[in-house]
């Protein structure tokens, strides 16, 4: 697998992958709608590798301009991060949520079984839904999911398995537990259009003063600091594990399929997160608490160990790593 597509190229994870895919000699082809990302990821990308990749914007479930593009670029491995992906809002929108990342997902694997193309699937630690026992193993029972979100991610497995029995391709899921951080050029990072939902960005914006506090979403939950613990992952890590994941893929016989989880392997309060960035940056991080959000789960880390030994995959960078990249970032967006 050499010419790898990479749909969602240009957001947050997908532009860390698309870095880490040259660096290991691959050649990325980008297609992105930009609906939650902006144009200047790719000159970001630029500004890092040496080069401009190549980049074409459009909806992945273009499904007849996607499959010229498969064509035309000779594709032969695919890594899908297409989805929409705010919890908060696929509890507003749910009918948003699964038009595009269920539907939508439908459409793009029959096209990758037309072309029996090796597919890489984003997704999350969401689908354990609250679990029973902590850390969370690839073996955990599946909880109802606690948002739309989740649900679609769930049922995306569920679709993506019954397809890859048929044996007409192969694929491997990777379910992400909570990417932060940022690219330490700083030329890439986290940049949420509109207001952000997720911690690191709120955090890097109110510090920089684009928004005036944080809200703590709920200070009561079972937990030793009463607020939601969840398994902060670098994203230059997480890009990484989509390399061994190829790597692994591409040994593989048609017909395969495995999941598996992509962590730190262990868990931070939001409490806790807020004290590191603090401590890692020098400045205040102004919060208050707020009620409980809709779709959040108490607490959620992984077992990494499968990932570690099948996928021969390993974390590298910190939890400070990642405040202070997250900060190099924002402070460049000036």
């Amino acid at each position: 697998m050499k010419n790898i597509l990479v749909t969602g190229g240009a957001g947050f994870i997908g532009s860390h992958t698309v870095v880490e895919l040259f660096e290991a000699g691959y050649n990325p082809v980008i297609v992105d709608n930009l609906s939650n990302s902006l144009i200047g990821a790719i000159d970001g990308i630029e500004k890092i590798i040496g080069k401009k990749p190549t980049f074409y914007k459009m909806d992945f479930q273009n499904i007849k301009e996607l499959a010229k593009v498969i064509s035309d670029e000779k594709i032969n491995g695919v890594i899908h991060f297409a989805a929409l992906k705010a919890v908060g809002e696929s509890t507003e929108q749910p009918l948003k949520y699964y038009r595009n990342n269920v539907s939508g997902f439908i459409d793009f694997l029959e096209l990758m079984t037309k072309n029996s193309l090796p597919l890489v699937f984003s997704s999350s630690c969401t689908v354990y839904g609250e679990p029973d026992r902590l850390p969370v193993h690839e073996t955990s029972v599946l909880k109802p999911a606690e948002s739309p979100y989740g649900a679609s991610k769930q049922m995306d497995e569920i679709i993506m398995q019954d397809v890859i029995k048929t044996k007409k391709m192969k694929g491997i899921s990777l379910r992400y537990f909570n990417p932060v951080g940022a690219h330490q050029s700083g030329f890439i990072g986290e940049l949420p259009l509109g207001k952000p939902s997720n911690l690191f960005p709120v955090i890097t914006q109110t510090i920089a003063g684009s928004n005036g506090e944080i809200t703590v979403f709920g200070n009561d939950y079972d937990t030793p600091d009463g607020s939601c613990i969840r398994d902060y992952i670098h994203v230059v890590d997480l890009a990484k594990a989509h390399i061994s994941a190829l790597k692994y893929l591409n040994a593989q016989s048609i017909g395969f399929y495995d999941v598996f989880n992509i962590g730190s392997g262990h868990g931070n309060s939001v409490f806790e997160i807020i004290h590191t960035f603090e401590k890692t940056t020098g400045l205040k991080v102004p919060y208050r608490i707020g009620k409980r959000r809709m779709g959040d789960v108490v607490a959620t880390y992984a077992d990494c160990s499968k990932a570690n030994k099948e996928l021969g995959w390993h974390t590298v960078k910190s939890l400070e790593d990642a405040c202070r990249d997250s900060w190099n970032w924002q402070q460049k967006l000036k």
